[in-house]
């Protein structure tokens, strides 16, 4: 059987799904063929009002990688947010540099949340060795910074969680090519843990910093005679987090305002 004879069955499974259920088997089916042939239809599942068909939809997008980057940016709705969103995630875990201009625009300017999301996460997850020419890195890492710092001071804390992802990531990532990259985020983040008043995203930035102290440790491990000089002051962090978290108990115990974001986030596995 050709491959494109595997897709015609494949997308009328897709046309005779008569429930919810049978839409997500049927895309997943799609997306685990794996076919670039599928690739539009792919892209049009992200906007269906279906988000299981929508998950498998990207994941199939990310299993075939790159070359579902130029139509990905090509079909970008631009009328239907959720669409986006969904758009972004793929071309997030997919990390090609093509679209970082696209993530970079999105993070700041989009009027909805789940795109700004999404676009913050993706920016933590480009393929810096793949971007050409590489004598453009260094200016495509400030321009992320600056994006990002903006991102993460978002009057909706989902997006500003987000964005302390995306610091992380190129922090983790310029330990040893541009450790004042490094630094800078690590300021940025202590100067956060003082003015955010979101325990979730407090504690995801102590989190940050554990991991990127992690990833320290290793290239000392890999480079004992590196000796990057980069503070980072997590347990003072987890100190205020915990300030923070004692002065939430006005509520009484069990009170299900106390926490809700926090546990939010925990729910999402983020």
């Amino acid at each position: 059987m050709t491959d494109s004879d595997s897709l015609t069955i494949l997308l009328a499974e897709i046309a005779a799904a008569d429930s919810s259920t049978k839409m997500v088997e049927a895309v997943e089916k799609l997306a685990q063929a794996r076919l670039e042939a599928a690739i539009p239809n792919l892209i049009t599942v992200l906007g269906y009002n279906n988000p299981g068909a929508a998950v498998a939809a990207v994941e199939g997008l990310i299993e075939i990688g790159t070359p579902a980057v130029k139509p990905l940016l090509e079909l970008l709705d631009g009328y239907n947010y959720g669409a986006r969103a969904w758009a972004l995630r793929a071309l997030a875990g997919i990390g090609d540099p093509q679209a970082l201009d696209l993530l970079l625009d999105a993070a700041e300017n989009d009027f909805a949340l789940s795109v700004r999301r999404a676009a913050a996460r993706g920016l933590g997850t480009i393929h810096w060795d793949e971007l050409s020419p590489l004598a453009d890195l260094s200016s495509a890492q400030a321009k992320v910074i600056a994006i990002l710092v903006i991102v993460s001071q978002d009057h909706e804390w989902v997006v500003r969680y987000a964005a302390i992802t995306g610091l992380q990531e190129l922090a983790i990532f310029s330990i040893i090519s541009a450790p004042d990259i490094t630094r800078q985020i690590l300021t940025h983040f202590d100067r956060l843990v003082d003015t955010d008043d979101n325990l979730a995203v407090i504690a995801r930035i102590w989190l940050a910093q554990k991991e990127i102290q992690t990833a320290i440790n290793e290239v000392l491990t890999q480079q004992p005679t590196l000796e990057p000089a980069i503070a980072i002051d997590w347990q003072t962090t987890l100190a205020k987090l915990y300030a923070r978290k004692r002065q939430e108990q006005t509520h009484p115990e069990g009170d299900p305002h106390k926490f809700r974001e926090l546990a939010a986030a925990i729910f999402r596995g983020e």
